[in-house]
């Protein structure tokens, strides 16, 4: 059994978010297992919760995030609407030609980002191997058929909208999406976010753990995998990669920073990025002008998504969180990982947020402690 020394919290919190601490010490005690979690938030640019705990585990330690890496990827895609090089109403071909197959000839940027594309994956399904390289998917993607009439409903594109939205930027730019990445966002504002991880930061990476149900969660929880030829099941390329938890662990995954769940971070890093975006860092101006934040944060594609069944509210490449977390300022906007993380800004309260999970949750419990944490955050403001 793990002394309590695992279940130690470190790190610090500003004078008014001590009760911050308090609740994540009690996340940190109800783990089955020593925990891999980090919390941590900035308020107008200056961070005021920097928490973690776990054997191993520091402030600067990264792990896989999953899709928190759109909210990465359509940072840089912002950008470059917001500098005029991207139209969001233009046709994705006029960007890429060879995208124009298969009755996907009039899809715009918009609706990619809207997750109204209808082009979620291939009927073949994608290998290990190929859904670590944007290119590789990029490449297959272009010759598909959607799978519903672009534009008539939405669903989520959850390995593979920044494969479209990347070579989008890199067919408009000559540079991919995490090269963008790389020189406009993390490197000028020190972020440990990185879509791409270098060899030489391998030391830092703590590999994703997966789901640790009790029996009675595990009996309820069944095989969890999606019907074989649903939606869902392309989607998530359940043919080749059954368990999702495996693939944040694959060197190739980490090295290539496949923009839509191959990101790694830590809750600094995250939250940090947030924070560049709506309120700037280390005396630099906010990354989005409030514009461009209020075009890709209005609501785009809300009920019922078609390929996860969830209730669901998309803007532009974000998530929309109200729904999921009524206590949230509704102007948040971010996006949530599949181990349990989160990151999230609010530009109103000046709030930006994470929190990374290194373990696979089991399901309903991250949103519990998200909740809890968020709830704590705001009333410490």
């Amino acid at each position: 059994m793990a002394g309590a020394d695992a279940y130690t919290v470190h790190g610090r919190t500003d004078t008014g978010f001590g009760r911050v601490r308090e609740v994540f010490t009690q996340v940190v005690k109800e783990q089955r297992q020593p925990p891999g979690l980090q919390l941590a938030v900035f308020r107008h640019g200056r961070q005021v919760v920097d928490l973690w705990a776990g054997p191993g585990v520091d402030g600067n330690s990264l792990t896989g995030v999953y899709s928190v890496s759109k909210g990465a990827a359509h940072l840089v895609v912002a950008l470059l609407v917001q500098d005029g090089v991207l139209d969001l109403d233009r046709e994705v071909t006029a960007y890429w030609p060879e995208f124009g197959r298969a009755g996907k000839e009039a899809v715009t940027l918009r609706q990619v980002l809207a997750h109204q594309a209808g082009v979620i994956g291939t009927d073949e399904g994608f290998t290990v191997e190929e859904l670590a390289d944007d290119r590789a998917l990029a490449e297959r993607l272009g010759a598909q058929a959607p799978y519903w009439t672009p534009g008539t409903a939405f669903g989520y594109h959850g390995l593979v909208i920044a494969a479209l939205t990347g070579e989008v930027v890199r067919r408009a730019t000559g540079r991919s999406l995490q090269d963008w990445w790389e020189h406009r966002v993390r490197t000028p504002h020190g972020l440990g976010f990185h879509l791409g991880l270098p060899e030489s930061l391998e030391p830092r990476y703590l590999p994703v753990q997966p789901m640790d149900p009790t029996p009675e969660q595990a009996a309820e929880l069944g095989t969890g995998a999606p019907e074989p030829g649903s939606l869902a099941a392309i989607a998530f390329s359940t043919r080749h990669m059954p368990d999702l938890a495996v693939f944040a662990n694959f060197r190739r995954t980490r090295a290539l920073g496949q923009g839509s769940a191959g990101g790694v971070a830590s809750a600094r890093g995250a939250a940090g990025a947030y924070a560049a975006a709506i309120s700037g860092l280390h005396g630099r101006p906010p990354l989005l002008a409030p514009g461009t934040t209020a075009a890709f944060t209005r609501p785009h594609s809300e009920g019922i998504d078609v390929v996860t069944g969830a209730d669901s509210r998309f803007g532009l490449g974000f998530q929309l969180l109200g729904h999921r977390y009524p206590l949230i300022p509704p102007d948040s906007f971010g996006h949530s990982g599949a181990a349990g993380s989160l990151a999230f800004a609010s530009p109103d309260s000046g709030i930006a947020y994470a929190y990374v999970r290194r373990r696979f949750a089991v399901p309903g419990a991250a949103d519990r402690e998200n909740a809890q944490l968020i709830e704590e955050v705001l009333k410490s403001l």
